[in-house]
Formats: structure tokens, sequence, C-alpha cells
């Protein structure tokens, strides 16, 4: 029995500059964090006392005989990546819901990669983890998907990662004070809007439209590097109101990031006294994230209460096994 533990992201900054439409001829980076919220992975080799080979559940329950027959193409396309012929049981369980714009999906592939290499005896690097997943997500699963998810599963921690060039794919660990981080961290808020939505569909519209939003996503690229120096510098509340302004960038990359309703969730916050925030992930759903300081906190919590409100802490350590018996003793 083996079980991984993946964990989600937050991003901050440069999100849709890390799709390869864009930084095969510009340059992408990305600045956001790991939190403590998770994907588990359970698996084993399935003992051959079934009628089916083998066995896979997450939302669903999938009995099968082959491989081929596995609707999840995660599973299926993983399996198929390590060449795994064997019987398997794999179980996922998350912390929070998937499709809600914290980088569930590319949790899952990375977290059910490394799962599956601990079954097979072998370790893995967090670069060989990373780039396999997203070669797995894009050009087997054929996902509209980034490379940013993939990464920050894999190697946790608040980072500050590049896309294109020669830099393609490289992770720099942000170094920050640990009263620093505290204080960001204090001033962060994250709510469930209560409904989920398909990230892939969203991002295929947002993939077409990078033609026509080069000087959008020029300014989101600047806004990540800004960001970064304000967090090197004193004015942490700076980092909140650079996030309005980035919001404001995003919602203008496709009609279907935002809506109505998270408009007024935005609106309300914004007029009980946040800074700044930004819906997570590709748009149209999920969880939104604000920037409030401690003394408006209360104000803006009465306004959204009727919203699932999921406290959180950064995490550091990214993909992990945490349970390792490979032949189930």
């Amino acid at each position: 029995m083996i079980i991984s533990r993946t964990p989600f992201r937050i991003s901050f900054f440069g999100g849709g500059t890390d799709y390869p439409a864009w930084f095969q001829k510009e340059r992408g980076v990305v600045l956001a964090t790991t939190i403590n919220k998770y994907c588990y992975i359970t698996c084993r080799y399935l003992p051959p006392f079934f009628e089916h080979k083998s066995r896979i559940i997450y939302s669903k329950m999938e009995h099968v005989h082959k491989t081929s027959e596995i609707n999840h193409p995660s599973v299926r396309e993983v399996l198929n990546f390590l060449k795994i012929d064997e019987g398997v049981e794999i179980h996922h369980d998350g912390d929070l819901p998937a499709r809600t714009g914290l980088g569930s999906s590319s949790s899952f592939t990375v977290g059910l990669l490394h799962a599956l290499y601990a079954l097979k005896g072998v370790m893995p690097t967090k670069e060989c983890l990373a780039r396999e997943a997203i070669y797995i997500e894009q050009e087997m699963c054929h996902e509209n998907v980034g490379c940013q998810d993939q990464m920050l599963a894999a190697y946790g921690g608040f980072n500050l990662i590049e896309f294109g060039g020669e830099n393609h794919l490289k992770v720099r660990n942000v170094t920050i004070a640990g009263a620093k981080l505290k204080y960001l961290q204090d001033r962060l808020l994250l709510y469930f809007t209560g409904f989920s939505r398909n990230a892939s569909t969203i991002a295929k519209h947002q993939i077409r439209n990078i033609p026509n939003k080069h000087q959008e996503l020029k300014a989101m690229h600047q806004m990540a590097l800004h960001a970064l120096n304000i967090l090197n510098g004193n004015d942490l509340d700076a980092f909140g109101k650079l996030l309005h302004e980035a919001w404001k960038i995003k919602r203008e990359l496709s009609k279907k990031i935002s809506t109505s309703h998270i408009d007024d969730i935005y609106n309300t916050a914004m007029m009980a006294g946040a800074l700044g925030g930004k819906l997570l992930g590709a748009g149209g759903g999920g969880f939104v994230l604000f920037f409030v300081p401690p003394s408006h906190q209360k104000k803006v919590k009465e306004k959204l209460k009727k919203l699932l409100l999921v406290p959180f802490s950064f995490e550091s350590l990214g993909s992990q096994i945490i349970f390792y018996q490979p032949n189930g003793g």
C-alpha cells in the first residue's frame, strides 16, 4: 500500500503566462504558493481474487479489465506512461472539491505519478514529477492546462516560476522572513463561491484569445515581478492593492473568467475593506481570495457570511509519500 499527499496551490500573479501558446514566443512568470490542503492518492497492486482487474475510486467507481477501459483520463494515461500492466487499486481523497481553481487536477496527476512510481520502487525527483505531469496532461490527455500547477504541486512552497526561454520551468523559492510571511498570511481570506467549473473549457477560450491579449499578458508578467519586489520591501499592503489591479486585467482575458455572481462577491468584499483579491484558477467559479487588513476582516466576514470561509496556511513540502508498504505488509 502506498499513500501520496500532494498540496493544492494559490496563484497570486502571472497566471495565463504559463500557457505554451504564450511562453513559446514570450516569457512567462508566476508567483504562487502551495497550501496545507491536499490531494491523497492510495494505491496498491490489486490481488487477483476479483472479477475485475483494476478498481479506480474517485467521485465515481470504475471496475475495469484493462487500462484502455478506464474513463478517468489522468489515471488511464499515467498507467500507460509508466507501462503498468498489473491490476491496481487507486483511491482518491481530497481536502477540497475538484475544479475549483486550486490546481487540484494537476495535484492529482502529480500525486498519482508519485504513488505509482513508489509502487514500482522508484523515487523520482520533484523536477521529474512536474515535467512528466505536464507532458501527461498536455500531450496525452490533451487538456487545456498551463505549467504552473504541476510545478507547484511537485515542489511545494512559495515560488516564482519562470516559463519559456533558457530558464523554462525554473523554480525560484521565495525566501521571506517568518514575521513577514505571517503578516501576509494573516491578511488572506479564502472563500468558496459554492460552485465548480470545467477549467479546461474556460482555459481553451482564454488560450484562443492570447494573440489578442498581448498587452494584458505582458502587464501580468510585469506584475508578478513587481509583487516579488513588494515582498522584499516593507509595504506588504501594496501586495493586496496589486492583486486588485491584476484582477481587473485578468477579467479582460476572457468573458468566461468572471460572472455577475462573482463580481457581486468581489465588490462586496472591496466595499467592506478588502484591498484586493482575485478569483483563483481559470475562472468561472471555485475559490476567491481576498487581501484584507485585520481591522476590516470582521466586516468582510459579516458581509460574506453566506459563503464558506476556508482557513489555510502556507506549506513548503510539495508532493510526499506519507505511507510506504509496497508489499502490503
